[in-house]
């Protein structure tokens, strides 16, 4: 079986780590999102499946195409002959003219059609989902609307970051991927309902910014689904780098302090309670709630209000 594989994050290279070293399948070409400016110095930054794929598999063909509506990369992808296409977490749409070439299978980080869309994880983490999964679905021309091939699921914990579910979700799609392309031939694919869908955006940095007029256990699933990134922040600037789940039950002022201690300082929400340890102030290094409250160029009203 030929595959070609599109994929960008290290989501997409446990996949294609998966493939590659399966037996049945030959991946016969790799395409991945364009080197993309990172850091200060805005230096180019290779994705992380094409560092994958120099370091252990330099011999397969790779392609970082801006877009796929030129005629030159979809003769390319002609040219392989793929009887297979798998996607995960690519980063662009696949026109129509690529979807004819061969059957495009997309390795999709919720349960279909639940989620649709860039963020499926940090989505699921937000609504309290108790599970998630990830969907093989054959690709159409619309966004995440197409028959599913097969399901993975994977329950979710209170206390589980995106980090963490991306990683256990890399290696159920994993799983799924191999086991669709070996099914394939005798599954039928099964039409979503359109009336259950819900749509997961892109998160943008907006989405960090919080207050504690939230319930506790709304802010912390909004900490464990922004970690590591945009993180959360308060409006004046202040980044929460560590926060715990102190309690869920009784009304407080919100940003009250309520208590004190080496652990950190104890802050009422609209409803429940957080304990946050570590905080970052603009422009400085990352401290000790206590050490920043005690500090001589800051007070409780600077971090609160």
């Amino acid at each position: 079986m030929r595959v070609v594989f599109m994929g960008t994050p290290e989501y997409a290279t446990r996949i294609l780590e998966a493939l590659l070293t399966w037996e049945k399948c030959e991946v016969v070409g790799v395409l991945s999102q364009p080197d993309k400016p990172a850091g200060r110095k805005m230096e180019l930054k290779p994705p992380h499946v094409k560092e994958f794929l120099h370091t252990f598999y330099p011999a397969v063909p790779l392609f970082q195409p801006t877009s796929l509506k030129t005629p030159d990369i979809q003769e390319t992808l002609r040219a392989l002959a793929p009887d297979v296409i798998v996607v995960a977490a690519y980063g662009q749409l696949l026109p129509q003219t690529v979807l004819d070439i061969a059957p495009c299978i997309n390795l999709h980080a919720s349960l279909l059609p639940k989620y649709r869309g860039a963020s499926p994880i940090q989505a699921a983490i937000l609504a309290g989902d108790t599970y998630t999964g990830v969907s093989a679905m054959l690709m159409e021309k619309g966004l995440d609307t197409g028959a599913v091939l097969g399901l993975g699921y994977l329950p979710l914990k209170m206390d589980m970051s995106a980090p963490e579910v991306f990683e256990a979700l890399a290696s159920c799609a994993a799983k799924l991927t191999l086991r669709t392309l070996e099914q394939r031939s005798t599954l039928a694919p099964l039409a979503q309902r359109n009336a259950l869908a819900c749509y997961a955006p892109k998160i943008t940095k907006i989405d960090g910014v919080v207050d504690f007029s939230l319930e506790s256990a709304a802010l912390y699933r909004r900490f464990q689904a922004l970690t590591p990134w945009p993180g959360l922040s308060l409006a004046n600037g202040v980044k929460l780098l560590t926060l715990s789940l102190e309690s869920t039950t009784g009304a407080y002022t919100p940003g009250e302090i309520l208590a004190l201690d080496q652990e950190g300082v104890v802050i009422g929400c609209k409803k429940g309670t957080l304990r946050v340890m570590r905080v970052q102030a603009p422009s400085k290094k990352p401290l000790h709630v206590k050490e920043y409250l005690t500090g001589k160029r800051s007070g409780v009203g600077a971090l609160f209000s």
